[in-house]
């Protein structure tokens, strides 16, 4: 369960830059076949993410709002806007959205679709397709 607050949400890779390599020895480790693990994680120094694989990889997703959210790593989370360190130059916002959760929150995957609570964000685009005509 992820707690209330501003939290980006987006591709992890554009925010978490000095931190990446702790993220992905959290989601290959101990993995036999080279899958990649999703749900919700702590850094080493106790911040807390969460991220889910897309279903097609890098591109552009959108939720039910038709926000965009692009994608470079194949997946797409969220961590609170004040565990990104928003100063840092290689640290980009500008591919995700910022969202107030009011309460705590669950993430989840659910076939095509990664949830942050009342967030929805289809990543097969044949389904998007569908949903925006």
């Amino acid at each position: 369960m992820m707690i209330k607050g501003d939290y980006y949400v987006g591709d992890l890779c554009y925010v978490l830059h000095e931190e990446w390599d702790d993220v992905c020895r959290l989601l290959f480790a101990g993995r036999d076949d080279h899958g990649c693990n999703q749900g919700e994680f702590n850094l080493p120094d106790g911040r807390r993410f969460a991220i889910y694989n897309t279903a097609f990889g890098d591109g552009v997703y959108y939720d039910q709002n038709g926000r965009s959210y692009g994608v470079d790593a194949g997946s797409i989370g969220c961590i609170l806007l004040s565990d990104i360190d928003l100063n840092h130059p290689d640290n980009f916002t500008g591919d995700g959205q910022s969202i107030t959760f009011d309460k705590d929150f669950y993430t989840g995957k659910l076939d095509s679709k990664i949830m942050f609570h009342d967030i929805s964000i289809e990543t097969n685009p044949v389904y998007e397709k569908e949903f925006y005509e």
